[in-house]
């Protein structure tokens, strides 16, 4: 028996199946436009500058926000009107906060309606956002280098540092500088309160002499290239080049001490004969160090060692190798003179 089937029913199946493949396919893009975009999760955000600026300027935002910490920007660099280069000779406020016709209006028909960048507070744009304000100036000199950087990485902000509406931004006073960056580097700060140390809770040295927290081609964003060169900056007299060189202080000032703070005298990482013996162990190199066997207790000459008993009489490498950064002696093969 053959099954007879009629034209009617053919197009009835086709347009059955063609509208299961409509909705297969228009379910995933639906998902798809439902997942927040890049513009919107503020990792590529740029603010929005397509509104229109108020009539009044710093004038009209005045009318409400009219008290500290909002007007003591007035006075600041960013506040200079003659100067082409600073917001205030632009747009005013508006400059940094987008243009805010649409956030004047809704205020004055009852409707909160929010500036194109916010800074701070529980409303705040998102990071990438700010910064892209910020960088639309600052993004010469030491600043180069802060697209990579490990604060840009962490999603830290410019306004996470800076206060820009201050008379004088904390973070760029000697005296105020480090309080700020011990908010987030904690160990840091720990190491401050060491017995010997930076003396950096004092105001004298600070974390910028070393570091550029906005991005370096050094190691741990210092200033430099290397360790070695930012600490010659200070450290001059230990640059050289020396007629005997030591390697270790060649390679990398902290193979020795800790730039931060330090239980020991001179920043030592660890106490001056224990650092020595670290590299200079009798054991394997039969230089003389101050530990390596039976040869370095009291009275026992055992071994091939300079001397004996190093750590139980107290003495330091440094009294007899007093050079120990280099010598320019000729007779300093030894660090003595």
């Amino acid at each position: 028996m053959h099954m007879i089937v009629r034209r009617g029913s053919w197009l009835g199946i086709l347009a059955a199946l063609s509208i299961v493949v409509c909705c297969c396919v228009a379910v995933p893009a639906a998902a798809a436009d439902s997942s927040p975009s890049p513009a919107a999760s503020g990792s590529n955000a740029s603010p929005d500058l397509t509104g229109i600026y108020t009539a009044g300027g710093a004038q009209t935002c005045k009318q409400c926000h009219n008290a500290s910490p909002v007007t003591d920007i007035i006075g600041t660099p960013h506040s200079v009107k003659g100067d082409s280069r600073t917001p205030f000779a632009q747009h005013d406020c508006e400059s940094c906060h987008g243009p805010n016709e649409a956030h004047v209006e809704g205020f004055a028909k009852g409707k909160f309606v929010e500036p194109p960048v916010v800074f701070n507070g529980p409303h705040a744009s998102p990071v990438s956002i700010r910064n892209q304000v910020c960088l639309t100036c600052h993004q010469n000199d030491g600043r180069m280098n802060w697209q990579g950087s490990p604060h840009q990485r962490n999603d830290v902000a410019c306004t996470s540092c800076h206060t820009v509406h201050a008379h004088k931004d904390p973070v760029l006073v000697k005296a105020t500088q480090t309080a700020k960056c011990f908010t987030c580097h904690v160990q840091q700060r720990a190491e401050s309160f060491e017995y010997s140390h930076h003396p950096m809770r004092e105001g004298t040295v600070v974390c910028s002499d070393c570091h550029n927290t906005h991005g370096s081609a050094g190691p741990h964003q210092v200033k430099e290239f290397s360790v070695n060169e930012t600490c010659y900056n200070c450290h001059a007299e230990k640059r050289g080049p020396m007629l005997w060189e030591h390697q270790p202080v060649r390679e990398d000032c902290t193979n020795c001490h800790t730039p931060h703070g330090s239980t020991e005298a001179r920043l030592m990482k660890e106490r001056q004969d224990f650092m020595c013996s670290s590299c200079h162990s009798a054991v394997s190199n039969n230089s003389g160090g101050a530990f390596g066997g039976g040869h370095t207790l009291p009275g026992n000459l055992q071994g091939t060692a300079l001397f004996s008993a190093s750590l139980s009489n107290n003495r330091l490498c440094l009294n007899c190798h007093s050079q120990v950064h280099g010598s320019n002696s000729p007779n300093g093969a030894y660090f003595f003179r």
